[in-house]
């Protein structure tokens, strides 16, 4: 076989191995669906997230055919599944773009201090690498909740916790790198501080890479926090996120399918949409896959 039929198969394998255009498009559409439904939701919304009609609890969902007010059904207190749906989506959202920024900020700082100040700080935070690494972070958070209880910003602090490990590694790789290449020794060599050569030079060249990791990551933290809300750990209520309105719906499966099915559904497209889309901005914005 000669080199040309291997890099011809490399290139077929490649393009056989990304996403299809209309998957992406249809990834932007779902989310762009997803952020104006979780902005516009009061507005949206027929029924108040916590709004109870007993007297119609478990209505299917008019969508189907069945007369009765409520899109998606109802639920077993009489709330409609659609309003809280999307209620939830904003309330998820929030926490995960929280959870998500302020783990890369803490890995990107770490990162960026380990690559830096070398020596025994370096062995340091990446011994702590290694250790969020392999902690099993479900038993942290349940750990946590034990101690100081359950509220919506602490979920925040325990999702941003999450993760933080991987935005220290690959900036700590990343600025190596750019310290091997070369423009940040002549910019020191210029007299540039550190601190300006690490925010106005090296950073702007590596928050492509870090932009990238964050859509990778993001499905993760959507999963983490619908977990935690699911096993009681995340939001309370009369506050409501797409994993505690699948929670409640566990012991109504049989009788009100509705309650989990459309949450979930959401879950699934919302975490299959931002990992399309980070597999797509990977291959593009990535010069090592170029």
């Amino acid at each position: 076989m000669s080199v040309l039929d291997i890099g011809r198969r490399v290139r077929i394998g490649r393009r056989w191995g990304k996403p299809p255009p209309v998957a992406i498009a249809i990834a932007f559409l779902w989310i762009a669906v997803i952020l104006a439904a979780s902005i516009a939701a009061p507005a949206i919304a027929p029924f108040g997230y916590a709004e109870q009609q007993p007297l119609l609890r478990l209505k299917p969902p008019a969508i189907l055919g069945y007369d009765n007010p409520f899109l998606f059904g109802s639920d077993h207190l009489g709330r409609d599944v659609f309003s809280r749906v999307l209620y939830g989506i904003r309330f998820s959202i929030v926490i995960a773009l929280f959870g998500t920024v302020l783990g890369m900020l803490i890995g990107v700082v770490l990162g960026m201090l380990a690559a830096r100040l070398r020596g025994w700080w370096e062995e340091a935070i990446m011994m702590l690498v290694d250790i969020q690494a392999s902690l099993p972070f479900i038993i942290f958070a349940i750990t946590v909740v034990a101690f100081f209880g359950k509220s919506f910003w602490l979920l925040v602090l325990i999702v941003g916790f999450a993760g933080w490990e991987r935005y220290a590694r690959l900036a700590r790789g990343l600025v190596l790198d750019a310290e091997t290449t070369g423009y940040a020794g002549a910019l020191r060599a210029l007299g540039a501080g550190s601190p300006r050569i690490y925010v106005r030079h090296i950073l702007p060249n590596i928050v492509g890479a870090l932009i990238v990791q964050m859509t990778l990551n993001f499905p993760e933290v959507i999963l983490l926090e619908t977990g935690l809300s699911f096993l009681g750990l995340g939001v309370q209520p009369p506050l409501t996120s797409l994993g505690l309105l699948v929670n409640e719906s566990r012991n109504y499966i049989v009788l009100a399918w509705w309650m989990a099915a459309v949450p979930g559904a959401v879950i699934v497209l919302t975490t299959l949409s931002v990992s399309l889309i980070g597999d797509w901005m990977r291959d593009h914005f990535d010069a090592r896959l170029r």
